[in-house]
């Protein structure tokens, strides 16, 4: 996700710093025209703005503030935009710790798969304080088009927990649909087609739906990090005193997926988990 964000805004013309964990994914980057550094605090002390994009909290953590992190390279007044999918608590804590040494922070979770971040159509969550996001807006605006300031810092990542509660729990139920249609002797690419011209149609079922009809399990964005989501949304929920009936539901459907060595495949890989309940071999 964060190679093709980041071409975006140097095929919009910002000059750019790049550091990755793995170097081989940064080199599109630097035959772009991106300049190759070290670490996270040689980003920082290169950049005003300063993008991350990794993958859990730790990981937020640990590049923002561990060692050769952004905090030890960042200048005062210059802003760091986590992109990642975190807990709002960690977001809290990073953003603190930074702002102590007066530098800005935004968490600005994406939402909208590989092809949104190629074609700049992501939707952009984002928290943090009216006057940082104003500045970074011009930037967004070449990596995304539903760009909306949610509230202060976490708010990003609370927005994205919705729209990941939202989405797991509507696979689920698409899963449900074409592994019952399939064991009623129905066609499912039929089946998909007809729920695709009513009212239960959505871009879960477009997407996924698909997939699954397909086999098509080898594309996407790998399952294990919507499980890694799923618990983002169980841990606000239980904050929040919310029951999630459904989440919960649906996360015990993801720990078996990821039981099974299912972690790297497409999301949609879920209707395995009915299947193999129903005594099918996948």
């Amino acid at each position: 996700m964060g190679r093709p964000m980041a071409l975006n805004l140097i095929k919009a013309g910002y000059a750019m710093s790049v550091y990755a964990r793995r170097p081989e994914a940064a080199v599109p980057l630097i035959a772009a025209g991106a300049r190759a550094v070290a670490s996270p605090a040689e980003v920082a002390a290169a950049a005003d703005v300063v993008f991350t994009l990794v993958t859990t909290s730790a990981d937020s953590e640990q590049v923002a503030l561990g060692t050769q992190g952004i905090i030890e390279g960042a200048s005062a007044g210059s802003v760091v935009v986590d992109m990642a999918t975190i807990s709002p608590l960690a977001t809290r804590r990073i953003a603190d710790a930074l702002e102590a040494r007066g530098i800005d922070h935004l968490d600005a979770p994406v939402s909208g798969g590989p092809m949104g971040a190629q074609n700049a159509t992501l939707a952009i969550m984002v928290g943090g304080k009216p006057r940082v996001f104003e500045r970074v807006q011009p930037l967004f605006a070449h990596m995304g088009k539903t760009i909306l300031h949610m509230g202060d810092h976490g708010a990003g990542q609370a927005t994205k927990a919705c729209n990941q509660l939202a989405l797991t729990v509507t696979a689920q139920g698409v899963a449900e649909a074409l592994a019952l249609a399939r064991r009623s002797g129905l066609d499912p690419a039929r089946v998909h087609e007809v729920m695709m011209g009513g009212v239960a149609a959505s871009r879960v079922l477009e997407l996924f739906g698909k997939r699954m009809v397909e086999r098509n399990f080898g594309t996407g964005i790998d399952a294990r990090l919507y499980h890694k989501d799923l618990g983002i949304v169980l841990e606000l929920a239980q904050e929040a005193g919310l029951p999630l009936p459904a989440g919960s539901a649906v996360k015990q459907q993801l720990d078996a997926l990821m039981g099974a060595g299912d972690g790297g495949a497409d999301f949609s890989v879920l209707i395995r988990v009915l299947e193999r309940a129903a005594g099918e071999k996948p």
